[in-house]
């Protein structure tokens, strides 16, 4: 293998994160000219749009059969390709089922890529930059976002532009399959394969020649390698449980907290609040450029302070913001302040869910779960994640027409409030710790689990 500096390790690692991104943001600015070309009622505007999350279901479920059976490296080759694919066919598509059909496509590999890179970077990562380089995937995010804005009102005027739109991703998905083709195989892959010698080669690598942190971090991996891969049960198992409710919950909250409605439909409340179309589009770009700003933040933060604290902060940080917007909307709406103010509320909500929940989210899920089903637990995690991004995105629409703007900010406020109780008291904290020390932990709070049922029955 030759060898490559961790720098381009962590960003080709993490470039899956950007076409991720820029696929799940293009298309709503794209929907616009899309549904008067190839005129689309409504019921077919929404399948073009979550046509995208039913493919990354699958790809999220599919991730966990061949993350250990091939390995994370070839699978990221995979995911690239099959982005490419979706990309270039979807631009070309000449009526609604080819769109559609291309869009499940694109989705799969999105799907890959959210189950595959935070485990994958974690895997390569020394203990103490955990956090940062996962962190990495989460700003690639962003930065798609942003990228997909920029170039949803640069292609707007023209009348193609929909589909410049979504074969643009096509480039990104070309240098990261070249890109990919350099990265190094993760260390506990390599391990479990019985390569012992390219471990220590991918380790030395990454951990700067620290001859002590390589032999400490390979003893650690062998003696968690030799555990046989688990399945479902293994998974749903009591030993398993605290990982589960974690990355579970994780996944769940990040998405019904509303905030990938709120930032996906931002130009509509701003329109909705006073704001001209054009005016709302340019300050959608201004959102992205946050996003981008408060996730470099967050990587500085991720290694420095608790994942639950972090959790907690944003939700509460969120939770007002939320409120601030309710009250505006519901006794104020239509001055020229209350715009003002709903505008900064929203990029404030926007902000605090960039730098804690956005990049947590995808840290903990690729750090919680034991490594025999770290493939099943992430993928199953991922699923769940772009599960609930659907039913939030299908029932939103709903949700405003029926209750408003504004009881509809009220309803993700009592949200935010839930996620702060359940991350206080459910979740593991995971800052700090190797992956085989958060695994220990795991099987010490199985044992416990066990002393406790053993004594209870003593004791009846």
């Amino acid at each position: 293998m030759k060898k490559v500096s961790n720098g381009f390790i962590y960003t080709f690692g993490a470039l899956g994160g950007l076409l991720f991104g820029y696929d799940i943001a293009s298309v709503s600015g794209a929907i616009l000219f899309i549904q008067k070309q190839l005129h689309l009622g409504p019921w077919q505007q929404g399948w073009v749009v979550s046509s995208v999350l039913i493919g990354a279901i699958i790809g999220a479920l599919a991730t966990s059969k061949f993350l250990d059976k091939y390995g994370r490296r070839k699978l990221l080759i995979w995911a690239s390709l099959i982005f490419f694919v979706g990309a270039i066919t979807s631009g070309f598509a000449p009526d609604f089922w080819v769109l559609l059909i291309t869009r499940v496509i694109l989705g799969i590999g999105v799907g890959i890529t959210s189950a595959l890179i935070p485990a994958y970077l974690h895997e390569l990562a020394p203990k103490s930059m955990h956090g940062a380089v996962a962190t990495m995937f989460q700003l690639m995010v962003m930065i798609g976002i942003l990228l997909a804005y920029i170039l949803n009102y640069s292609f707007a005027h023209m009348y193609t532009g929909w589909r410049w739109m979504l074969g643009f991703a096509a480039l990104p998905a070309a240098i990261l399959f070249f890109g990919a083709i350099f990265l190094p195989e993760s260390p506990r892959f390599l391990v479990k394969i019985g390569k012992l010698s390219d471990a220590r080669d991918v380790l030395m690598s990454t951990n700067k020649g620290d001859t002590n942190a390589v032999e400490k971090a390979l003893s650690e991996i062998q003696e968690t390698a030799q555990q046989k891969t688990g399945g479902w049960k293994e998974l749903f198992g009591k030993g398993v449980r605290p990982a589960l409710v974690t990355g579970l919950g994780v996944a769940i909250f990040q998405q019904v907290i509303g905030s990938n409605s709120v930032i996906f439909y931002a130009p509509t409340i701003f329109t909705d609040v006073g704001w001209g179309v054009i005016a709302a589009l340019l300050a959608h770009i201004g959102i992205g450029v946050v996003n981008v700003l408060v996730t470099v933040v967050a990587m500085f933060l991720m290694d420095k302070v608790d994942r639950k604290k972090m959790l907690i902060f944003g939700a509460s940080g969120m939770g007002l913001s939320l409120l601030v917007m309710y009250g505006i909307l519901k006794f104020d709406n239509g001055s020229q302040a209350a715009a003002m103010v709903s505008a900064i509320a929203l990029t404030v909500y926007i902000a605090f869910y960039a730098c804690t929940w956005a990049p947590v989210t995808w840290v903990l899920i690729g750090e919680v779960f034991p490594l025999n089903i770290r493939g099943l637990g992430t993928s199953l995690c991922s699923a769940t994640n772009w599960l609930a991004d659907m039913v939030v995105s299908l029932t939103f629409p709903m949700m405003l027409s029926s209750w408003g703007l504004d009881n509809a900010f009220l309803f993700y406020a009592v949200i935010c409030v839930i996620a702060v109780v359940v991350v206080h008291t459910k979740f593991l904290e995971t800052r700090g710790k190797s992956l085989e020390e958060i695994e220990l932990d795991l099987h010490k709070h199985a044992a416990a689990v066990d002393a406790k049922v053993a004594h209870q029955q003593t004791d009846s």
